[in-house]
């Protein structure tokens, strides 16, 4: 009789967690800052519009801004603000001493043109990491401040797996926030990397040679439990609302979850995943600039 082979015992990759412990080091060295009589890192949030998700965004920010002993700066705009108007205060913002990192909240309304207000950020100040001149130095190996979702995601794979070199890496997804740069991360770890997209023909087959599978296109549950290789580690990008059959909705990632469990060998939930992670490599980002800047005393 043939030998039964058991699933692998899938590992949940609790990111909450992880965030906490990541802003706890920030708020240390920050403390560490201020002990010596330095000043503390600005942040400094830009939010154009009601839009109700950026609210939240917003507000989540500035509270662990400051839980974290960084100062933080907000300015809210009307949803009519003209591109000038915004693109002023950016640079005002860029030339302010207080002000470490600059983020502009996306989405903007439609009549702003987006680029151009991410083009107006100094790209020392660029805590999104979404500057084309932040963007060209990752890409060509260079210290850059990085995109704050890919980030989180290299930390928690370093913490998990150790030394990334020679693994397999499949990234679902090519947009310049995340699919991209976190190609580009894990080019720098030594893994072999493969970028798929709408156009990649059988996506189920290229998922399943991935030792690491990132998934971050915003289709709920598009990656299946068969497209993943057993032992693979999961990381979850995907953020999306889904109606359950008692007609409430609830938070699922591009990856079916449940059945991902007990073939994957670590895997982010969604919530509680990836998400943190994001704001928590905002306040490093922030801290790493204000360390960079020259004229930082730091």
């Amino acid at each position: 009789m043939a030998p039964t082979v058991s699933e692998p015992e899938t590992t949940i990759i609790d990111g909450k967690a992880f965030a906490a412990s990541l802003t706890e080091a920030i708020a240390a060295e920050v403390a560490g800052l201020s002990a010596a009589g330095k000043r503390a890192p600005g942040l400094a949030v830009v939010l154009v519009g009601e839009d109700p998700a950026s609210q939240v965004y917003v507000r989540n920010k500035g509270r662990q801004t400051i839980a974290a002993g960084m100062r933080s700066f907000e300015h809210r705009l009307p949803a009519d603000t003209a591109e000038t108007d915004l693109i002023a205060l950016v640079r005002r913002l860029n030339a302010d001493p207080a002000v470490d990192g600059i983020l502009v909240q996306l989405p903007l309304p439609a009549h702003i043109n987006t680029n151009a207000v991410i083009d107006a950020i100094d790209p020392a100040k660029d805590v999104d990491g979404f500057h084309v001149v932040n963007a060209g130095r990752l890409a060509a190996g260079l210290d850059a401040l990085v995109p704050c979702t890919p980030l989180g995601c290299l930390l928690m794979l370093k913490h998990v797996l150790g030394d990334l070199s020679g693994l397999r890496a499949v990234v679902v997804g090519r947009s310049n926030i995340v699919g991209k740069p976190m190609a580009q991360l894990l080019l720098q770890e030594n893994c072999t990397v493969t970028i798929a997209h709408s156009h990649t023909r059988d996506l189920a087959e290229e998922c399943r040679q991935a030792d690491i599978l990132i998934a971050a296109v915003g289709r709920p549950g598009l990656i299946k439990g068969d497209w993943i290789k057993p032992g693979a580690t999961v990381i979850d990008v995907g953020i999306n609302r889904a109606a359950g059959p008692d007609g409430t909705s609830r938070l699922v990632g591009d990856v079916d979850y449940d059945a991902a469990l007990g073939v994957a060998g670590h895997i982010t939930p969604v919530p509680g995943g990836v998400g943190p992670m994001t704001i928590a490599c905002l306040l490093r980002n922030t801290l790493t600039a204000a360390k960079a800047r020259p004229d930082s005393g730091f």
